[in-house]
């Protein structure tokens, strides 16, 4: 017997008509005050180097384990302190980031990890996305947030923009469409035109059929209505004019598409984002303006500048909220290849319309010193001072309506940062 993760992994289009979308979301609950609110979770893959996205830029340490990458302070965006009285400042690249963060919107949550940090990224991005340090198999976080929702379901409640849906996403009972390619989530047919339409309309009668004697068969089917049932919205995002000009690539195009979603009202409430290349084992070249670390910091910036203002402008900012991790941070001091490796406590953003922008937690105190308690594995790693699970817990309760508690199978909410 087939179960339905299994079928999720397949796809439809092993079954029937070659579906460009695997999976199908489940409805996310209309909780109170929460029936508008879009979330978009951003993955940064490969283990991004918070040192150099948030600079410590007066802590003599800093420069000092840092002799090649240290980012000048006059370079720096300043932002102000810490409740420890650390000056921080952002990437230069970071301007667009800035320009939120000055506007109240934008949050930073420093040394956020968890005890006895996993240095892999597979064990790591399990761990975050399945919330649990101990066990990191199953369900993921979020997935198992939208098994707690009740039914009936609309299968366009949810968006992965990749072309695997993510482990944060995978449920017990609900699935989640991948959807990479607003162009190509359609129905694959041999002929155009009217062709087209006969097919459509041929596979939808087929599909129609679900036999209670053949569990199998009417998952199948099942499934494929739900797949109909959602073409005509998502090609709607295709015809969408965002109000910003957004970037070129993946990322910016990612975006896109879920700012188009949102606007025309197709039901997606949850959407998974990624961009990667943050693995920066040599050649960060922090200070060069071609450099690979700055090129990353700039597709960052340039996509979610060009987000914020879309949605600022469509009316749309204020019922969105954007949460940002990644598996794990980088070591403090700077290796041979001039590069950083992995490390362990990192940062995270939230940036929304109700967001209590801020920095919140402290930054590390970089002295190698044996009894310095912000430091761990020989003072080459910053230890975690929240909770990522208190972060989740906080997006859980007060912005999905969801219960934190079940969902994650414990109390995280005492130290939860109240940016919302």
């Amino acid at each position: 017997m087939m179960t339905r993760r299994e079928f999720v992994r397949g796809g439809i289009a092993a079954f029937t008509f070659g579906f460009a979308a695997p999976e199908f979301l489940s409805d996310l609950a209309r909780a109170q005050d929460t029936a508008r609110r879009n979330l978009v979770v951003l993955y940064l893959s490969g283990g991004n180097d918070a040192l150099s996205m948030i600079v410590p830029y007066n802590d003599p340490q800093y420069r000092e384990r840092r002799p090649v990458l240290a980012i000048p302070a006059a370079n720096v965006l300043q932002i102000g302190t810490d409740r420890a009285s650390t000056a921080l400042g952002l990437n230069p690249r970071l301007t667009g980031l800035k320009s939120i963060f000055d506007a109240g919107r934008l949050a930073f949550i420093q040394r956020t990890g968890y005890a006895n940090s996993s240095r892999s990224h597979f064990q790591g991005t399990d761990i975050w996305s399945t919330a649990n340090p101990q066990v990191p198999q199953g369900a993921g976080w979020l997935g198992r947030y939208l098994d707690t929702i009740p039914s009936p379901a609309d299968p366009l409640v949810g968006w992965s923009t990749t072309r695997d849906v993510p482990r944060l996403l995978l449920a017990d009972r609900v699935g989640v469409a991948a959807i990479p390619s607003v162009a190509g989530y359609a129905l694959a047919s041999p002929n155009p035109g009217v062709d087209a339409q006969f097919a459509r309309q041929a596979a939808t009668r087929i599909a129609s059929h679900v036999p209670v004697d053949m569990p199998h068969l009417a998952f199948v089917n099942a499934s494929a209505q739900q797949a109909f049932a959602t073409l005509d919205r998502v090609a709607q995002v295709g015809f969408y004019r965002p109000a910003a000009a957004y970037p070129n690539n993946g990322f910016g195009q990612a975006l896109q598409a879920v700012a188009g979603a949102m606007a025309a009202g197709v039901g997606t409430r949850v959407f998974f984002v990624q961009t990667g290349g943050y693995d920066t084992h040599a050649g960060q070249n922090t200070n060069q303006a071609n450099g690979s670390y700055p090129q990353l910091m700039g597709t960052l910036n340039d996509g979610l500048l060009a987000f914020y203002t879309d949605l600022v402008r469509q009316g749309l900012f204020k019922d969105t909220m954007i949460l940002q991790f990644s598996e794990f941070g980088r070591r403090i001091n700077e290796n041979a290849s001039a590069g950083t490796d992995h490390g362990a406590a990192s940062v995270m953003m939230v940036i929304g319309g109700d967001v209590r922008g801020g920095i919140y937690g402290t930054a590390a105190n970089l002295a190698p010193t044996p009894d310095n308690p912000t430091l761990e594995n020989n003072g080459n790693d910053i230890r975690y001072e929240t909770d990522f699970r208190s972060v989740y817990a906080r997006v859980i309760d007060n912005w999905l309506g969801g219960n934190s508690v079940q969902v994650l199978g414990g109390d995280f909410r005492a130290a939860a940062p109240p940016f919302v």
